[in-house]
């Protein structure tokens, strides 16, 4: 089961969500085009999805764990102020070189610094607090950056946890990542300093905020 939403409600939503600027689509078919796994990209739902939670939440200092060709990090660049930034973390040079493309051509493009290598590793270099973090990396590591970001978050601070239902495979799970998935479902429900949101949005997505 690779979608947890009918197709045509998918597409409906899709096509009357606003938002999706004409470089985000040229990205979009890019790494349709010149990637191995197009379907990594987090898509307009997502995209927007993000960008409309940075702006409401007013976040300054974004973290992506998990860039792949940088269409989530363009999205939320594109919510964010002008002296905003967006600290996207990626172990794939070619995915890197693809984002970056798209990067430079925007005019949204400065607000993102990309730190290359990996994740548990790069975080720690980030100095201030982090208002919003978007977590779309290897799965088993979920709950490992999850502890890892929420003391570097100011109260208010959003999580958002993309794949977290893992396309259904959370009601069941059979699979070492399955059961990761669901356990940080049930992590963050029972955690007594976090609220959240879980959403069947593509693939799910757990909207978590920092009490």
């Amino acid at each position: 089961m690779d979608s947890i939403v009918d197709p045509a409600i998918e597409d409906y939503c899709q096509n009357l969500t606003s938002g999706e600027s004409a470089l985000l689509a040229e990205l979009a078919q890019a790494t349709a085009d010149r990637t191995r796994y197009p379907l990594n990209l987090s898509g307009k739902l997502v995209g927007q999805t993000l960008k409309m939670l940075v702006q409401l939440s007013r976040s300054k200092t974004v973290l992506e764990i998990g860039m792949f060709t940088g269409y989530a990090a363009l999205s939320m660049a594109e919510g964010l102020p002008e002296d905003g930034v967006v600290y996207a973390c990626e172990t794939n040079p070619r995915s890197i070189s693809i984002g970056q493309e798209f990067f430079d051509r925007s005019e949204h493009g400065h607000k993102i610094k990309v730190l290359f290598g990996l994740a548990l590793d790069t975080i720690p270099q980030i100095s201030g607090k982090i208002d919003l973090v978007f977590l779309d990396a290897d799965k088993k590591k979920y709950r490992h950056y999850l502890d890892l970001v929420l003391p570097m978050m100011n109260s208010g601070g959003i999580v958002v946890i993309d794949d977290a239902l893992w396309k259904g495979k959370v009601l069941d799970p059979q699979e070492e990542r399955d059961q990761v998935i669901a356990d940080l479902n049930r992590y963050v429900y029972e955690h007594p300093g976090l609220e959240n949101l879980l959403l069947p949005v593509r693939h799910g997505i757990n909207i978590v905020r920092k009490l």
